[in-house]
């Protein structure tokens, strides 16, 4: 676990090195731990993945503000690196917006992406959005920002307006909110390789994008986002993805031959398991505590 200012310190300082920010989406801690160990800058924790490991349910305000919190929690405990966390909508209005952000920092998050969405809201790659209006959004902002006790905790700004109101109103819309005081821009579910262009054209600010798998936005390596102009980068939900299809897998092989020996290749073994969650390192505190 990282002390809170530590890793706000630490986003800020990626912020504002060049280079750009890569941020893995993570539905569980285990998930955050080997998002970790394989060097990421940051782990993201988004509704999609956390409705779905909680409650097998989709990204459809399932979960409530103190859930989410709670998620945060267990997550920014055990990992280091800086954990950037999904606050939906602010969970409400104005005042639900500051009780969202204080509670996210107080559980270690080191920046919170907020979005102009209708409260409650649906996963920004689902059809049948409403956005509330710009000027709502700003304000929105403002009480986040109002709400910040640790200065480097990072405030996303995310409009889902492309849909219905098309890119140049998305584009209009962050820059609206950056002027406000937002660090970065989050345009959600752009629809083409021009619109990419477009944004990293039009938008001033640092930008961040989304590389939902399978989503309306064309995927994209980090190489050439970086080239497009975008700072940060996340792959929201492939951990749900690739996890759901590995043990859909096991379940049907374990169904069918009564043990799950040929999959034994795809597995990590014992002693991997053991080395990723730590346990040399907690069975050998007494030892070196007589040391």
């Amino acid at each position: 676990m990282a002390e809170q200012q530590t890793v706000t310190k630490t986003i800020r300082e990626l912020m504002q090195q060049p280079g750009i920010i890569r941020s893995l989406g993570a539905h569980d801690v285990l998930t955050a731990l080997l998002i970790e160990q394989a060097g990421f800058e940051s782990v993201f924790i988004g509704g999609f993945g956390t409705s779905a490991s909680l409650y097998g349910l989709p990204d459809l305000s399932f979960l409530g503000m103190s859930e989410m919190v709670e998620a945060v929690r267990r997550m920014a405990h055990r990992v280091s690196i800086p954990v950037i966390a999904d606050g939906d909508t602010g969970h409400g209005d104005l005042h639900n917006v500051v009780r969202c952000v204080v509670e996210f920092e107080s559980a270690g998050a080191a920046g919170i992406i907020l979005e102009d969405q209708v409260f409650p809201k649906r996963c920004g790659h689902f059809s049948g959005k409403q956005v509330i209006s710009s000027a709502e959004m700003v304000l929105k902002i403002k009480a986040a920002l109002s709400a910040r006790h640790v200065p480097d905790f990072l405030l996303i700004a995310r409009t889902d307006a492309r849909e219905m109101h098309g890119l140049e109103e998305a584009i209009d819309r962050v820059n609206r909110y950056c002027e406000a005081g937002a660090d970065l821009a989050f345009i959600e579910a752009p629809l083409s390789t021009e619109e990419l262009v477009r944004i990293g054209e039009r938008v001033p600010y640092p930008k961040f994008v989304n590389m939902l798998a399978f989503g309306k936005t064309p995927i994209f390596s980090v190489k050439e986002l970086e080239g497009l102009g975008f700072k940060m980068v996340v792959a929201p939900i492939d951990s749900v993805l690739l996890t759901a299809r590995a043990m859909r897998e096991m379940a049907q092989v374990f169904a069918r031959d009564g043990h799950t020996q040929s999959l034994a290749g795809r597995m990590v073994d014992f002693d991997e398991i053991k080395a990723i969650l730590g346990l040399n390192e907690f069975l050998s505190l007494r030892e070196n505590l007589n040391a």
